[in-house]
């Protein structure tokens, strides 16, 4: 992505736009890919949640991924995309009757339950449509990411999961269930993790718990590890390659002869995207200098919500040689990409990208302070395709009416 084709498509598309590269997206998959041969049996789903783009997610189709999802809007989204429904788990703690109704009849590969009460719920529904649904529990494995506390998953005061006793004792009690195969475990523990070792204790807990089952004469056939994998979003910064993941992996669970199924999104997805906006002027307050964009925290609000750190280069290039504040439009203080970042001189005008921003991205984005959804751009070398057009104001609010005595 050269700086010439970057300003031909933001002449051509506007600012702000997302900008995602199909070489990178399609590299990241097949190191991940590479990274799981040496195991007997995966699925490797991509996690939708991290990026919805229907282009984006019919590139990882052709790659042979499944999908990691946590709606009912997304099994829509896998399946149009051709992601074949035996290659797609379902996740999250809320999944309605009609969610799980429409799963166990596209027959997905798993679900993935969060408690009893939707255990029982699943066996229902399938015995009324006359299917055998794959399940998993989803285990609570009290451990520790060592990542943002909102991003964390696998700690016992969190919402997700089992307790390890409690899905012991349904798993010994499976035989009451007649509409489903209660066959799997999945762990896991949040994301954006740089430290193998919060992985390798659910993986230590995880194999406690086959062998306890085993004992018991309980067959696992699937254990879902989750996603979580890192990324670098700040220089200096180093992330375990899903290579160093695996290892720890096959460390830990050599002897499960079953299924493992993976779901990376923001190692697939992240470092495949940048986020362009323009510089619409530069302010000076006192000591502060304030490059404001026409990209806001609607547009990405991971800065304001998880405190997390973006890089920030100016697409022109050239010397750091002025510390800004890079803020939004958005009417809120929190609306800010990055304090006290070097950059070149700026000015109105000038293109800045926030990079690694393919995932938790345009997935996030709302229309706070009336704004529109951003574009979304998809660059294979030097040719490339707007694969989401900017929303207008109309289609913002087409969903609205008046009430009739309005």
């Amino acid at each position: 992505m050269t700086p010439d084709l970057i300003s031909k498509i933001a002449a051509e598309v506007g600012t702000p736009f997302y900008l995602y590269s199909e070489q990178k997206l399609r590299q990241n998959f097949q190191t991940f890919a590479d990274a799981v041969k040496s195991l007997k049996k995966t699925t490797v789903c991509f996690a939708v949640k991290s990026n919805f783009n229907p282009t984006v997610l019919k590139i990882f189709a052709s790659m042979g991924a499944g999908a990691d999802i946590v709606s009912g809007a997304e099994l829509e989204l896998a399946l149009q995309a051709g992601i074949p429904a035996n290659k797609i788990v379902f996740s999250g703690v809320g999944k309605t009757r009609a969610e799980l109704t429409a799963a166990i009849a596209a027959d997905i590969k798993q679900i993935n339950a969060e408690s009893e009460s939707e255990i029982r719920l699943i066996d229902e529904i399938a015995l009324e449509l006359g299917k055998t649904t794959a399940v998993g529990i989803r285990v609570n494995p009290d451990v520790d990411a060592h990542t943002h506390e909102k991003i964390t998953t696998g700690k016992k005061e969190n919402k997700f999961g089992i307790d390890w006793n409690d899905a012991y004792r349904l798993f010994l009690s499976a035989e009451q269930f007649k509409g489903i195969s209660l066959h799997g475990i999945e762990v896991h523990v949040g994301s954006q993790i740089l430290d193998l070792e919060p992985f390798r204790e659910a993986f230590v807990k995880t194999k406690r718990m086959l062998a306890a089952l085993k004992e018991k004469g309980v067959s696992i056939q699937t254990v879902d590890v989750g996603g979580g994998l890192g990324v670098v979003y700040k220089t200096g910064e180093s992330a375990p390659s899903p290579a160093d993941y695996i290892a720890v992996l096959q460390d830990v669970l050599s002897g499960f002869d079953g299924e493992f199924v993976f779901e990376p999104g923001r190692c697939l997805s992240g470092d495949a995207g940048v986020l362009v906006a323009s510089v619409v002027r530069v302010k000076q307050t006192g000591e502060k200098s304030f490059a404001v964009l026409d990209a806001g925290m609607n547009d990405l609000v991971r800065p304001a919500m998880y405190d997390a750190y973006h890089n920030i280069v100016a697409v022109k290039g050239g010397e750091a040689v002025k510390k800004y504040d890079v803020v939004g439009p958005v009417c809120e203080s929190a609306d800010i990409f990055g304090k006290d970042r070097m950059l070149p001189d700026l000015s109105a005008g000038d293109l800045v990208m926030i990079e690694t921003a393919g995932a938790y991205g345009a997935a996030m984005a709302s229309n706070y302070n009336g704004r529109p959804l951003a574009a979304e751009v998809l660059v294979d070398g030097d040719r490339y395709a707007v694969i989401r057009r900017r929303q207008t104001v109309a289609e913002m609010t087409a969903l609205c009416q008046p009430a009739p005595w309005i």
